[in-house]
């Protein structure tokens, strides 16, 4: 037996457990891991740092490296997402519907987990606890195979949650480590049987790698190719806040803006309000011709740059005829991830949300609260830009499947 069958089968058998361990047990478990991690954070930190460090020499960009890097702060924010997950409604045992047939057969749906989640992710060391956490909750053994970039700082994650477990009373391999190898990850996603569902987390190279490849059932998570639209209506103070939020509280994201929309009609008046602001900001911006018309800083945008998830200080931008141009443009160009409107026109709000399929779209508002956390999810395991089963973050509801319970008085079918 190879060591990843192992993995898969201890993971399965710990499943058992946990798909019949109470609420109260999960929630004790997740406290004792938020309790685990803080009182691990100098041990973390420090596993931490040489992944940075071996990352920085081998030129990886800083926008990577801001993924990869923890501190305290960064750590505590881990544990209080374990900790306000303790506080959620339990998914497992809900109804979603319920009644009685005419031959009287009581019939409901309930929510069930879905047994082993395989989460496949690049670089962000937090992705490991939250994802452990919400699998924890959902009632999922959950295996987790994080980059080489990031192996010392999981390994301490890991390590640290599996026996903050054990003294909850669930068994430790409710949590588990993968190795790293490519061989090891194929092996993974040809696990059919052993792993019900696996779910990637990363650039748009691992993503397709693991849906093409896999055997296992696959959630998609997408990148974040995502935009602010400036309609005419548009408060141009309240719009010029709205994408600096979206673009720069936290570049390296994937529910940062990545491209800049803005109606002929007010173009001029906020280009000149926009480009020094981004500009002072640190931001790049690769326009179209009538934007780099506008702003002596601008570089000239190809095509290519208008699909691209930058993850840094850069922007794309374009001058449109309209609304519909500006659909049109996202149509094209977006991940289908989230895409915002500034208006303070009813009718060209309602036409954006009917006309731009993205998993969420943004009325006056930064790009940058598509996430689990801000929705009131807790820890989310990613945002999926699928139309199958999940959209948009992926909270605890989303980590369950269902089945049918039946209950009868000895009826047959004639």
């Amino acid at each position: 037996m190879s060591e990843i069958i192992e993995l898969c089968r201890n993971a399965r058998e710990a499943s058992y457990a946990l798909a019949a361990a109470s609420r109260a047990t999960k929630d004790a478990a997740l406290k004792a891991m938020a309790a685990a991690l803080r009182a691990g954070t100098d041990e973390i930190v420090a596993a931490n740092a040489k992944d940075v460090a071996a990352a920085r020499e081998s030129g990886t960009p800083e926008s990577t490296v801001d993924r990869l890097a923890l501190d305290p702060q960064r750590v505590d924010a881990m544990a209080a997402g374990l900790e306000q997950l303790a506080g959620l409604v339990d998914p497992v045992g809900e109804v979603v519907r319920g009644y009685t047939l005419p031959n009287g057969l009581e019939l409901r749906q309930v929510r069930v987990p879905f047994g082993v989640v395989g989460i496949i992710y690049e670089a962000r060391p937090n992705v490991t606890a939250d994802a452990a956490g919400i699998c924890l909750k959902s009632g999922n053994a959950v295996l987790l195979r994080g980059s080489s970039s990031a192996a010392a700082s999981n390994e301490a994650i890991i390590a640290v949650l599996r026996s903050a477990v054990v003294e909850a009373g669930l068994p430790a391999d409710v949590i588990q480590g993968v190795p790293g190898d490519r061989a090891a990850v194929k092996e993974l996603m040809q696990a059919r049987g052993l792993v019900d569902v696996l779910i990637p987390r990363g650039g748009a190279g691992l993503i397709q790698t693991v849906v093409t490849e896999s055997t296992v059932p696959v959630i998609e998570t997408g990148v974040g190719n995502c935009h602010v639209y400036v309609d005419a209506e548009a408060d141009l103070d309240l719009a010029l806040t709205i994408l600096l939020n979206s673009k720069t509280q936290r570049p390296s994201v994937c529910n940062a803006a990545e491209s800049l929309l803005v109606h002929a009609d007010v173009a001029d008046e906020f280009l000149a309000k926009a480009l020094p602001a981004l500009a002072e900001a640190g931001v790049t911006v690769h326009g179209d011709p009538a934007v780099v018309a506008a702003g002596k800083d601008v570089v000239a945008a190809t095509d290519e740059d208008y699909g691209t998830e930058y993850s840094s200080l850069d922007l794309s931008a374009a001058v449109v005829a309209d609304l519909e141009a500006a659909v049109q443009h996202i149509r094209k160009y977006s991940s289908a991830h989230t895409d915002a409107i500034v208006t303070r026109s009813q009718a060209a709000a309602r036409r954006f949300v009917q006309a731009v399929d993205s998993a969420a779209v943004v009325v006056n508002a930064s790009t940058r609260f598509t996430d689990g956390g801000e929705y009131g999810f807790g820890a989310e395991i990613g945002i999926s830009t699928q139309k199958l089963h999940a959209r948009g973050p992926m909270g605890l509801p989303e980590m369950t499947s269902t089945k049918y319970v039946v209950i009868g008085e000895g009826q047959i079918r004639t």
